[in-house]
């Protein structure tokens, strides 16, 4: 079975995106994001009608971006990957204009492509929960804010721990397990100045990666919750960096991530059956 695919990238967050109308399964997604075998990736992009994926009730024209981690599991939100994905849109000629709604599993998410390479996206309202999670990793243990982006997240102020220093090539836990049924994104977070921290962050499904737009988002949410500075923040990751822009919303604050979104390359893969 051969498709067409493109390979892009959201701050070296890295993408396989194809085009077919119907969903990829778990195994070539597998196959897919391997960096050995296939092509090699974070995570997968289709671009799909909205109103042919299941339970979706909204508007059945938008373009619905299908995101899969690369370990073939589903993700309701990548903010990275949606740059990349309006990225994708628009050189495809499926959007024009610059800007366009964008149906996701988190909802309709407005893009805005910009003359510089950025993308900017909202990101909804994000939720930030006081330090009720503990994560545990090598040996010690923090106090977390869990931040809900759309997807589950749990955010580190490392204040005497260089985040470069830290090994992300485990997984960290946590504690309740209940806090997290499905797996979370931890992100590791140090303070640079007023409004500017490093990031590094372990994903659910994909291990660490050089960034993590949903990840930037709940880092600059929680240091305006910890500071009461809302910003712009600029989340520096290993792959570049951001801009989060937060407003007051209901029961949380609104975001707007900018960034670059970079299509490398095209071609054509024969995917597996499976």
């Amino acid at each position: 079975m051969t498709t067409t695919f493109w390979k892009g990238h959201g701050t070296g967050n890295d993408f396989v995106i194809v085009d077919r109308p119907e969903p990829l399964t778990s195994g070539q997604v597998r196959w897919l994001c391997h960096r050995r075998f296939g092509i090699g990736a974070d995570g997968t992009l289709q671009a799909l009608r909205a109103g042919d994926v299941a339970d979706w009730d909204g508007d059945p024209d938008l373009w619905f971006m299908d995101y899969r981690n690369a370990d073939g599991t589903i993700a309701e939100m990548c903010g990275n990957g949606l740059r990349v994905f309006a990225r994708h849109l628009a050189q495809t000629g499926r959007i024009t204009g610059g800007e366009a709604d964008v149906a996701t599993r988190a909802g309709v998410r407005h893009v805005s492509l910009h003359d510089n390479g950025d993308v900017s996206v909202t990101m909804g309202t994000v939720h930030v929960t006081d330090n009720d999670v503990t994560i545990e990793h090598q040996g010690m243990w923090w106090p977390a804010h869990k931040v809900d982006v759309g997807n589950p997240h749990a955010v580190v102020v490392t204040d005497h721990t260089t985040v470069a220093a830290l090994n992300l090539d485990e997984s960290p836990t946590w504690r309740p397990r209940s806090a997290f049924p499905e797996g979370v994104n931890v992100e590791f977070v140090e303070q640079l100045d007023g409004h500017t921290v490093s990031m590094r962050v372990h994903e659910r499904g994909s291990g660490e990666t050089m960034s993590c737009g949903t990840g930037t988002v709940a880092v600059a949410a929680t240091m305006a919750t910890r500071t009461g500075r809302r910003g712009p923040w600029t989340v520096h990751v290993p792959g570049g960096h951001v801009i989060v822009t937060l407003s007051p919303g209901d029961d949380g604050y609104d975001a707007v991530l900018t960034g670059p979104a970079v299509i490398l390359a095209t071609g054509e893969v024969t995917l597996p059956e499976d």
